[in-house]
C-alpha cells in the first residue's frame, strides 16, 4: 500500500523512524528543534526525542560539521543540517579534510557514518549566497557519497539508507520538492544508495537527471513523444 505524502513529510517520517529504531542517532542544526527546521522537516522531533537527541546549535557551521565528525568517530550517529548548502562552505575542512578522509588514513578502522542535510536551488528570491547547488563540488571528493531524491518515494528511502550507511553522506533537499507530493509505502522500506531507476524507457536518447530535474526531463520526453 501507498500514501500520498508531501517531500517534506517523507523526509520528517523517515528521521523519526530511523531515531526510534537506533538510539545512537541525533539531530543537530540551526532550529532543528524548537522551530521545527526552517523547511519543517525535523518538526517534531524535539517533542519525542527530546534535547539531548536534538539539537540547536549556535550559528556556527564550522561547529556543526565538527560536531557531526566528532560524534560518528565516537560511536554516534549524527545527522546535521544546513539551512542552505551555500554555508557548506564554511564547514569544508571539517567535511572534506576530515569526515571524508579518516577511513581512508585508518585502514578502515574508523568509519564516520554522518549525515549532512541541506537545501538547494535558486529561483526562489532569497539571494546569491543562499541559492546554489553544489552538489558537483562533492561527487569528486572521495570519501562522500552525494544523494539528491527526486520524488516523496525515493526522500525517505534514501534517507533511511543515508542514515544506515557507515560513511558521511551529502543528503541535498531541492527546496521547490518540499511541498511536492508522491506515492509512499506504508511498509518499512529502503532505497539503496549508488543504484540509478529507469523512469522512462526509450530509444533514442539517455537523459540523466537529479532532484527536480527528473520531473522536468520525464515532462519533456513526453512532449517530444
Amino acid at each position: 500500500m501507498t500514501r500520498q505524502i508531501s517531500f517534506a513529510v517523507a523526509l520528517n517520517e523517515a528521521l523519526k523512524e530511523e531515531m526510534r529504531r537506533d538510539p545512537t542517532i541525533f539531530v543537530a542544526g540551526e532550529d532543528v528543534g524548537r522551530m521545527g527546521g526552517l523547511f519543517k522537516v525535523t518538526q517534531d522531533l524535539l517533542e519525542e526525542f527530546g534535547s539531548s537527541r536534538v539539537l540547536d546549535t549556535p550559528i556556527s557551521e564550522a561547529a556543526i560539521a565538527g560536531l557531526g565528525v566528532g560524534g560518528a568517530l565516537v560511536g554516534t550517529r549524527p545527522i546535521i543540517e544546513f539551512q542552505f548548502v551555500d554555508f557548506v562552505t564554511i564547514a569544508m575542512d571539517q567535511i572534506i579534510n576530515h569526515g571524508a578522509k579518516l577511513r581512508y588514513m585508518t585502514g578502515g578502522m574508523l568509519s564516520v557514518p554522518l549525515v549532512i542535510r541541506a537545501p538547494v536551488c535558486g529561483g526562489i528570491g532569497l539571494g546569491a549566497q543562499h541559492s546554489q547547488s553544489l552538489e558537483a563540488w562533492f561527487v569528486h571528493v572521495p570519501g562522500i557519497k552525494v544523494v539528491m531524491p527526486a520524488t516523496p518515494g525515493d526522500a525517505k528511502g534514501l534517507l533511511k539508507s543515508a542514515i544506515r550507511d557507515d560513511n558521511p553522506v551529502l543528503f541535498l533537499e531541492h527546496r521547490r520538492l518540499y511541498a511536492a507530493t508522491g506515492d509512499v509505502p506504508s511498509e518499512e522500506y529502503v532505497v539503496p544508495l549508488g543504484k540509478a531507476e529507469v523512469r522512462r524507457e526509450g530509444s533514442d536518447i539517455t537523459v540523466v537527471s537529479t532532484g527536480r530535474t527528473v520531473s522536468l526531463a520525464l515532462a519533456a520526453a513526453e512532449r517530444l513523444s
